[in-house]
């Protein structure tokens, strides 16, 4: 009787197979990162992204690593374009979740106009591609391609003027709260 060859891999095998064939896919997938039509660049077409991503830099954050630390100096807009990252707070041991990035958001838009501390941190979730341009990259694209940078700053001052719309929103509602409390 003939035997069969067993066509099982060893289970840290199996690991080591998968582990490799994943890194290899996110290091293809990173290393031609591009910029996506989304969030800020919504209605830029793929000639102009890829022009605007040469003016920063695509950078790896993986799960748990910090990106922006609060206290800190800014002068950097990020651009999420994977992954899930969380803007908190850290005041007297405790840690307060501000709000959630994912993939088309930006983070340190009012860098570019005022550079200054950051007013929050920022911390990886899951492994995340950013787009990181400081002020310094990001005028020198607006001098290099105006029409396209007007593009970007008018929507800039759009996802700004939203989120205070949104902040004053909130101190209303605390406002209205608190005085209930002394009624």
């Amino acid at each position: 009787m003939q035997s069969k060859k067993s066509s099982r891999i060893c289970f840290p095998c199996a690991a080591v197979i998968v582990s490799f064939s994943v890194i290899l896919i996110m290091s293809k997938e990173f290393n031609s990162p591009q910029l996506p039509a989304s969030g800020l660049l919504t209605g830029l077409d793929e000639t102009d992204r890829l022009a605007l991503s040469t003016y920063g830099d695509f950078i790896p954050v993986h799960a748990g690593q910090l990106l922006i630390e609060e206290g800190h100096q800014q002068d950097a807009l990020y651009f999420v374009i994977s992954g899930t990252l969380h803007v908190h707070t850290d005041k007297d041991g405790k840690r307060t979740l501000i709000t959630r990035i994912g993939p088309g958001e930006s983070i340190g838009e009012i860098n570019l106009f005022d550079p200054g501390t950051a007013s929050a941190s920022v911390t990886a979730q899951s492994f995340s591609q950013v787009w990181k341009a400081t002020r310094r990259d990001f005028e020198a694209f607006v001098q290099a391609y105006p029409e396209v940078g007007e593009h970007i700053l008018v929507a800039l001052v759009g996802e700004l003027s939203r989120r205070i719309r949104f902040l004053n929103g909130k101190l209303i509602a605390m406002e209205v709260s608190y005085q209930e409390l002394w009624s």
